[in-house]
């Protein structure tokens, strides 16, 4: 499959949203570039805008990336006791 790719993008210039655990990159079409952290550390570089067909390849190094916030929780989560009533 031959990608149209629009730009290559350096993850510093893109914004990361911790409560979506995305980063995204404005769109010439007004929208917004996306792709998910998990999708980074899988080793996948491209993220496409909703609204429209264009592509940027992501620059990034996984070693970089944020850690996890699902692993405090999961912790968290075996810690706690249930209570019968």
């Amino acid at each position: 499959m031959a990608e149209n790719i629009y730009d290559e993008i350096e993850i510093e210039d893109m914004t990361f949203d911790s409560a979506l655990q995305i980063y995204h990159y404005p769109c010439p079409c007004g929208d917004r570039f996306e792709i998910a952290i998990a999708d980074l550390r899988d080793k996948e570089d491209i993220a496409v805008c909703p609204s429209c067909s264009l592509m940027i390849r992501v620059i990034f190094d996984v070693n970089d990336l944020p850690e996890p916030e699902d692993e405090g929780l999961k912790t968290e989560e075996q810690a706690q006791v249930p209570v019968t009533a």
